[in-house]
């Protein structure tokens, strides 16, 4: 049982490693899906397509969303070192 356990703990961490490539090829889907996403509502405000203000309007528009995702989020407090923090 110990072995199995430790063979699973190491192929999880295993698997969480990424190569350089794999990690820029994430990243490149990640802005591919927002210039999908967001590309047109910046078209829509008047930035003209692959600009500096274009690509700011996307990232912006990204942030915004993300940031309202994230405010949605429940709040717990945590416990440290005999104190809870609110």
């Amino acid at each position: 049982m110990r072995t199995f356990i430790i063979a699973m703990a190491t192929m999880a961490s295993l698997a969480a490693c990424s190569t350089p490539a794999e990690q820029a090829a994430s990243a490149q889907r990640d802005i591919d899906h927002k210039v999908a996403v967001y590309g047109p509502a910046c078209d829509k405000l008047g930035y003209t397509a692959n600009s500096d203000q274009w690509r700011n309007c996307v990232l912006q528009l990204s942030g915004e969303q993300e940031a309202r995702s994230y405010a949605s989020y429940p709040y717990y407090p945590y416990h440290y070192r005999g104190f809870w923090y609110y």
